[in-house]
């Protein structure tokens, strides 16, 4: 086995696009070098690099390749073409089974040539979301401009170009070929030798030699470096980051050496809101938040560094400390000139501003969702005029200079102007709260006017853009409708909300302007509402088989209780009663089918003057019984006394399959029994449609 090492040594690259590349460096190597068996392939991304390691063959070995061309009665024609296909003449065919037979050797190819064979053209046609051209006369992309190419197989250098016939590589002082040497950290430390180029003759030397120049290789190494620096240095003080895994893959991926700092934050800017400050802070400067020890906004920042300072960072953490201030001057300036406006005057601004063309102003959506709070206020135990009113206020900040400057504060800084403007607490909570959650780990609004409103809100989303028939199509979801029916999802869960989601898409589909009430993907949502919740369930390593087997033919929109029918169905399964109902179901499911076929269907009420055995009997009377009380369960809402019910039917079915043919020779004695099995799967489908369980 060889060791095969490439690096593939650029400007910046964006970090949002790294790790992605080094997956589709590794997928494409995989593929191009299947016939080398490629193994232990490990990729490093960063700022300027992505790389890849693995072990392969030595040589792709000597194969013969067969190809099978017309058959001997086929006209010439055919047989000629196929021998211009291939480049072969009539002295290379054989005749095989009626069919001539084109047979090659092909030699064997050592690993240096295979993997020469295939870069040019891997590198050409690699898959940046975006890429640029630089050079005269270059028709070469790259992210950005690609600058050195190490392609080592034990030591040697595998050697290839990207230059072409026509020419057009880009001239960066030594051409884009294949080499042994790569470059460190540009500016680290004091009189840049880390940037010089250096040879490399492996792994081990490509790896320490870069971390002598002050390059991380390993992305995770970088993460890690970043998290713990800032930790340890928040401790000492008393303090805690602030999570944001998102925030620290990309610095992670700005910085090659990432050398972790603390800043101040100057007094004055902390009556600004927490979130403001995050965000500004995130959003301008890759900044990390601190808090203290009882959750506030601490008068410190954390960031990260790409070189360390001989001065230990006093000249690094001032700038950083002044580039800060003037972002916090803009902030202070946009908080203090929104309050000067009151969040109701604002409400009237919003009928100049587009929701969407096809659905009017935010101002015909916030009367909307006015309306919808109002009718679901009582559903959640919420005052009907305070759910009116955080909705009437709620998409408010739209207008204001906050939001404008940074619009992920949509909602948090509406709850402060709220509760600056002196609006009841409620109100300002549910103004502040009405996008969550956003995510599945997300808090859940509970307090009722928040649940109202963000139901209401969500409950006008969907139905607004599936009626203009803007339903998400495969990965595509502009808008975020399936977001928005996991909040819906979400909410009830959380707070066990018995809510009928048929009628309330119905409520919310009549202030939709006229000609969009009766749009026919409107009847699509309760299945889309359906289909999300299984994908919760199965996210969350629940059975969603069982979810699916109790809703077919079932039109019940209440989660709650559908989630509870599936939760004593899932019991019930898990139980040996349980699996066994579960197959006499089947087998008795499957020979009606069958049965039907011929001359069913085998439907009504059993004859008892035509039981011939005493197992038939005794599954009658069992059935006899069974059936009102798990009906009477149901309607009660007892849904695991329902399942116990069922699952007691077990031991009698059991005996009935063993000791009863259900297809006895007696014809009328056959139909009865296949209307006792019509009985059974009657009442089980009651509870679920078996056939769509596993197992």
């Amino acid at each position: 086995m060889a060791d095969l090492l490439i690096e593939l040594l650029s400007e910046e690259i964006p970090a949002r696009m790294q790790e992605a590349a080094g997956e589709d460096l590794a997928r494409l190597l995989l593929k191009a070098l299947a016939p080398l068996d490629p193994r232990d392939v490990k990729t490093f991304t960063g700022p300027r690099r992505i790389a890849l390691t693995c072990g392969v063959n030595d040589e792709v070995p000597a194969a013969t390749i067969e190809e099978r061309g017309p058959r001997e009665s086929a006209p010439e024609k055919a047989l000629e073409g196929f021998m211009r296909k291939h480049g072969a003449t009539r002295d290379e065919l054989t005749l095989k089974n009626g069919f001539w037979v084109l047979e090659r050797k092909t030699p064997a190819i050592s690993a240096t040539v295979r993997i020469a064979e295939i870069m040019p053209a891997l590198l050409r046609g690699f898959p940046w979301p975006k890429s640029m051209r630089w050079g005269v006369g270059s028709a070469f992309t790259w992210v950005r401009p690609l600058r050195r190419i190490l392609c080592l197989l034990d030591s040697s250098v595998v050697p290839f170009s990207l230059a072409t016939e026509e020419g057009g590589v880009p001239d960066n002082g030594h051409g884009l070929a294949s080499g042994n040497l790569t470059e460190g950290h540009r500016f680290f430390p004091a009189g840049n030798t880390c940037a010089e180029p250096f040879a490399v003759k492996d792994f081990d030397t490509w790896r320490d030699g870069l971390r002598e120049r002050r390059v991380m290789i390993d992305a995770a190494e970088r993460r890690q470096t970043i998290v713990h620096g800032i930790d340890s240095m928040a401790r000492e003080e008393g303090l805690s980051i602030v999570t944001d895994p998102g925030l620290v893959e990309e610095v992670a991926g700005l910085v090659e050496w990432p050398v972790p700092m603390l800043g101040r934050i100057d007094e004055r800017f902390m009556e600004l809101p927490a979130e403001v400050m995050q965000v500004s802070m995130r959003v301008n400067q890759r900044y990390f938040a601190l808090r203290n020890s009882d959750g506030t906004a601490a008068p410190r920042f954390a960031f990260v560094a790409n070189i360390d300072p001989t001065d230990g960072g006093v000249q690094v953490i001032a700038g950083n400390e002044r580039v800060l201030r003037a972002r916090f001057e803009d902030a202070r300036h946009f908080w203090d000139l929104d309050r000067k406006r009151t969040l109701e005057s604002r409400v009237a601004d919003l009928d100049r501003v587009i929701f969407h063309a096809d659905l009017g102003t935010q101002g015909e959506r916030v009367r909307r969702i006015v309306r919808m709070a109002e009718i679901l206020a009582p559903m959640v135990g919420a005052d009907p005029t305070h759910a009116a009113r955080a909705a009437l206020l709620a998409k408010a900040d739209l207008s204001t200079g906050m939001v404008g400057e940074f619009p992920e504060l949509q909602g948090v800084m509406g709850g402060y102007y709220a509760r600056h403007d002196r609006e009841a607490e409620d109100v300002s909570i549910a103004i502040a709260e009405q996008y969550q959650p956003k995510g599945p780990s997300d808090t859940v609004p509970t307090a009722p006017t928040s649940v109202a409103l963000a139901l209401a809100d969500r409950f006008d989303m969907l139905t607004a853009f599936f009626a203009i028939g803007a339903k998400p199509s495969g990965s595509g979801d502009p808008y975020g409708l399936r977001r928005a029916a996991l909040g819906i999802i979400n909410i009830i869960r959380k707070n066990g909300l018995r809510l009928d989601l048929v009628a309330l898409f119905v409520k919310a589909s009549e202030a939709l302007p006229e000609a969009l009430r009766n749009a026919p993907d409107l009847d699509l949502l309760p299945a889309f509402i359906a289909e999300r919740l299984r994908v919760q369930l199965r996210s969350e390593g629940a059975r969603h088989d069982v979810l699916a087997a109790v809703s077919v033919g079932n039109t019940d929109s209440d989660i709650v209780r559908l989630l509870a029918r599936t939760d004593a169905l899932a019991e019930m399964l898990a139980t040996e009663d349980g699996k066994n109902l579960l197959a006499a179901t089947k087998r008795a499911a499957n020979i009606l089918r069958i049965e039907d076929k011929k001359d069913g269907p085998h439907e009504g009420t059993p004859d008892p003057a035509l039981y011939t055995q005493p197992e038939e009997v005794a599954l009658a009377e069992a059935l006899n019984r069974v059936i009102p009380q798990v009906e009477a369960a149901f309607a009660g809402e007892r849904f695991v006394d329902a399942m116990k019910e069922a699952a007691s039917l077990r031991p009698v079915l059991d005996t009935f399959f063993e000791k009863v043919t259900v297809n006895a020779d007696d014809s009328a004695v056959r139909a009865n029994r296949l209307k006792l099995l019509s009985e059974l799967v009657r009442m089980t489908r009651l509870i679920a449609d078996f056939s769509q369980i596993d197992g």
